[in-house]
């Protein structure tokens, strides 16, 4: 049996955490990190995830991966390279489930139309509207809007990719700088080895369960994936040790030896990193300048050139196209009728719409629509619009 690392010098410690912009009694069971994870688990946005779409809207298939089954993911796989590198696994996990509340219905799609919608009122960004969804738009708590989150998971949520200083200037994440302004997440530096950790957990299990997916939807053919770097070796290897096996066991024999090639590589290069910087301490990660938790440049180039694939023969393939065309057009009829029409939206939100300028009324809508579930939007924008349901609650 592995024995599990020591925790490493440049490890967050949940014992010196920064705390939580509203102070808290400590919990006597649970590390600051771990209740951050929990609150988020119990989230309302979190359930939502269920029927958000990655790339196939929720009613095409139940084996198709959503959000939710995509956070969950990526949460393993963060908490297995965090427990490897001898990092704060619950801080890790805590970020991995968060990374994706802000998503509207329909992926990438309604992101797109929604961004459209809100030219002019301050913009969309998936990215700041998880942070708004953490720190505002959740409603669970007495004294306090959102879920009042420990500083670390805060800045991992918005800059697990790195600084984001320079965004601000854009009027999508004037909601970042106003925060920040009032409680200081240090915009312009790294977020920690932990955030790091989710930020390449997200790219790992989003690459291969869209191998999988696509493969499973009919989009390509396992012997496609022959050629393309990163998978191609994989698909080749499992053929040649199982040649009389099931193909969609071979898939998935060769989905799990590329994760595991992955994981392998980051758990590489971030000690070859750590070793190069001689980073000792969380601060250090911070100003270190560059990201500590990485993939090798050659693994890097080989994902390049599958994402490329993907691209071509999946997220463009006519199939994801015409339901991409359908979202669009379904949220930007239901937003433009929201805008027109606010007493057409359910009394909450009408409430919260009331007194407000023309920019404001956006916001509201926007963060409605946002908010909602793929068969929830095609349900709404139903009734909205088709007489048959005319009368409908």
């Amino acid at each position: 049996m592995p024995s599990v690392p020591s925790r490493a010098s440049y490890a967050e410690r949940p014992s010196e955490s920064r705390g939580r912009k509203v102070a808290e009694a400590e919990s006597r069971t649970r590390t600051p990190f771990a209740r951050d994870r929990d609150r988020i688990i119990h989230a309302t946005a979190f359930r939502r995830l269920k029927e958000k779409t990655q790339v196939f809207v929720a009613h095409e298939g139940d084996h198709f991966r959503t959000r939710l089954t995509h956070s969950l993911e990526v949460a393993q796989i963060a908490r297995s390279v965090a427990t490897a590198l001898g990092l704060d696994a619950d801080l890790a996990e805590t970020i991995a489930l968060a990374h994706d509340l802000g998503h509207p219905p329909f992926g990438h799609a309604g992101e797109d139309e929604l961004q459209v919608q809100m030219e002019g009122f301050g913009g969309f960004d998936h990215n700041v509207q998880t942070f708004r969804v953490v720190t505002k738009l959740e409603r669970r708590y007495p004294r306090f809007d959102g879920l009042n989150l420990t500083w670390e998971t805060l800045e991992g949520v918005i800059k697990h990719n790195g600084p984001v200083a320079a965004k601000l200037e854009q009027p999508s994440w004037r909601a970042i700088g106003e925060f920040d302004a009032d409680y200081d997440l240090r915009l312009d530096t790294w977020a920690s080895a932990e955030a790091q950790v989710a930020a390449l957990a997200d790219d790992i299990a989003y690459n291969n369960h869209d191998v999988d997916d696509g493969v499973s939807a009919g989009l390509f053919f396992l012997k496609e994936l022959l050629d393309v770097p990163l998978i191609g070796p994989h698909v080749a290897s499992a053929m040649a040790d199982y040649p009389d096996c099931d193909q969609s066991i071979l898939r998935l024999e060769a989905v799990r030896r590329m994760i595991g090639a992955m994981v392998d590589d980051v758990l590489t290069e971030t000690r070859r990193r750590a070793a190069a910087s001689k980073v000792e301490t969380p601060e250090q990660v911070r100003m270190l300048g560059h990201a500590l938790v990485a993939f090798s440049r050659d693994m890097a180039e080989d994902l390049g050139e599958l994402r490329a694939f993907l691209m071509e023969r999946m997220y463009r393939h006519w199939r994801v196209n015409r339901t991409r065309s359908q979202a669009r057009r379904m949220l930007g009829e239901m937003f433009k009728l929201f805008m027109a029409e606010p007493d057409t939206l359910p009394t909450e939100w009408q409430q919260r719409a009331s007194a407000r300028d023309q920019a404001g009324q956006a916001r509201v809508v926007c963060d409605y629509i946002a908010g909602m579930t793929d068969r929830f939007a095609i349900e709404e924008h139903r009734k909205l619009f088709h007489l048959d349901v005319w009368g409908g609650a």
